[in-house]
Formats: structure tokens, sequence, C-alpha cells
């Protein structure tokens, strides 16, 4: 790719992101819907039990969709111009990224506990992560709420921004934005929804569950990493490696884990990966992380670190992304 669209990509991203910031994409359930009704009909009418069907399940949903936004982006760069390019993956990167996607469901239960409502906000993170709420005591309920958060903003803009950036230096255009969406979706319809025709349940078959679950696990690894990363260096580089380091020799290379190992480390706080199995996508069966931590139990004003380390791993990539599209446009 040209270092010309390799600076067009930076600046998608730069907008899509700073429109979000201005004014969230307020359908993003509506279309996070849409892709889990069509995963459904597709595993109603495909999954019959076969791996070579699971194939075909998955790369109706989610690899077709993705080659039509890179068939799009190709058609309006090559036939149109480079600003068509440009509102094209702005406008995918929109309904992609972004912190408002979580951000809202975060300040919302912040500002319950701000205000002593500890009932309320455990009746709103249950709703939000569908948790038990009785799981939901005041001892840990910011624990918690750390937790997800740091997932759900992995998910929703550091893994979108490296799949959307791997995927963009080849002349993909936005399209890895979309696969990795895509990707976390399903794993999720799949695994946790059910088909219900005429009063009996239609599951996933184990080849189809196996299949989603393997390759989001190969999609996010190195996403989680490079956020990992991210955090030991803008926040306490030392504890936060140490603790990714413990985290991988004592309890394997679970991604959400790696990340609450990274983000544990880096506030000094203590964090653990049980309260995220129904929403990890990983094999089941993972074990606490606290025992890997010598950091104090999260407090209230943590919340407001996280969302520092959250922005400034953003900032972090973006001026990296900045140095690099500079150079190759002056190189």
């Amino acid at each position: 790719m040209s270092s010309y669209y390799s600076f067009m990509s930076f600046l998608s991203l730069l907008f899509a992101l700073l429109i979000e910031q201005v004014r969230p994409f307020v359908y993003n359930s509506w279309v996070q819907e849409q892709v889990a009704k069509g995963a459904q009909w597709i595993r109603l009418h495909l999954d019959a039990g076969l791996e070579k069907q699971a194939w075909a399940a998955w790369c109706a949903v989610a690899l077709l969709p993705t080659l039509l936004v890179a068939v799009v982006y190709w058609f309006m760069i090559e036939w149109g111009s480079w600003f068509l390019g440009l509102i094209w993956s702005v406008a995918v990167l929109y309904v992609c990224i972004g912190f408002r996607q979580f951000s809202f469901h975060f300040t919302e239960i912040r500002d319950a506990l701000e205000a002593g409502k500890e009932d309320e906000a455990a009746s709103l993170l249950a709703n939000w992560r569908r948790i038990d709420s009785s799981e939901l005591k005041s001892s840990n309920l910011i624990r918690f709420l750390i937790e997800h958060s740091v997932v759900e903003a992995h998910r929703h803009v550091f893994g979108v921004l490296y799949w959307y950036c791997i995927l963009a230096v080849v002349g993909l255009g936005p399209a890895g934005a979309v696969l990795y969406r895509l990707c976390e979706i399903l794993v999720y319809v799949w695994t946790e929804q059910k088909n219900i025709v005429e009063g009996e349940e239609i599951v996933s078959s184990d080849p189809l569950l196996k299949l989603s679950r393997q390759i989001w696990f190969y999609m996010d690894w190195l996403p989680t990493r490079l956020t990992a990363v991210s955090f030991a260096i803008v926040g306490n580089f030392e504890e936060a490696i140490d603790s990714w380091r413990f985290h991988v020799n004592r309890h394997g290379d679970s991604n959400d884990a790696v990340i609450l190992a990274s983000t544990a480390g880096a506030l000094n706080i203590e964090l653990g990966v049980t309260p995220l199995k129904s929403q990890s996508f990983q094999d089941s069966g993972e074990p606490e992380l606290r025992d890997a931590q010598s950091g104090q139990p999260p407090q209230l004003g943590h919340l407001k670190a996280v969302v520092g380390l959250l922005w400034r791993s953003v900032v972090m990539w973006m001026l990296i992304l900045a140095l690099f599209s500079l150079s190759r446009l002056l190189g």
C-alpha cells in the first residue's frame, strides 16, 4: 500500500474516533441484533454437525461481509476517489470502534457508586454484562466493573484498531475492523444464544462451537498482547510485565486474563478472571488470577485511574500510527 493511502488510513481512524466522541453511534445495539439474527438463521439452516458445514456457516456470516466491505473500498479507491475511500473507511470504523459503545454503562455504574447506591450499581452491572447480581457484593463490585470495562475497551477499541491497521496495510481498508467485530459477536451468539423453533431449542453443534471459539482465540491473540504491552508502557511497566509473566507461567495462555494481568500490574491492584467466564468466550475452567498479584484491592478512586490508562494507551497508539504514516509519506 502506498504511503499516501497509509496516511489516509490514519486519518480515517482519527476522524472515526473524534466523531464517535462527539456523536456516539446510537444504533450499535441494533446492528449487533441484526448480526445475531443472521447468525442464528445461518446456524439453523447450515449447521448440521459436520466440520465443513461449520466452516460454511462461519464464512457466510463473517467472511462474506468482510469481503464485501473490502470490495466496496477497492471500488471507491479505484473508480471513485481517495475521498470516497476515506468516507467509507470512516463510516465503517464509526460503526465498529469507540469508547462510547460501552463507556455509558461504565459512567452510569460509577456515578451510582459515587452516590453510595451500591444496590443500583450492582443491578446496572448485572444487566450490562448478563451476570448474576447475587455475585456482586460491595467488596468485589468495583473489581468486577474494572475487569469488564477493561476487556470491553479492548474489544471495542484496541482490538478493532489493530485489525484495521493490519488489513489496511495490505490494501483491504476497514475490512479488518469488520472481521474482528463479527468474530466476537459470532462466538457469543453461537455459544450463548439459542434458536427457538416450534418450542424446541436449537443450539450450536460441537464443530461450530469449536470453530468459532478457535477463530476468536486466534483473532484476539495478538491484539490482547499488544493491549497488554500498551498498558504496561503507560502504567507501571515492571509490575505489569511481572504480573503478566506470572499469569502465563501459572495459568496458561488465556487472552482475557493476559489483559487483566497487565492491567492489575499497571495499576497495582488485584483483579481476577472468574467473573468474565460468561463473556470471555474462552474454554471455561479458567482459574482465579488474584493469587498472581500483590496489589491492593480496587477502590473507587481506581476507576479514574482505569480511564486514564485506557486513554493514554489510545493516544500512544495514535501517535505511533501518525509517526509511521508521516515517515512513509515523507520518505
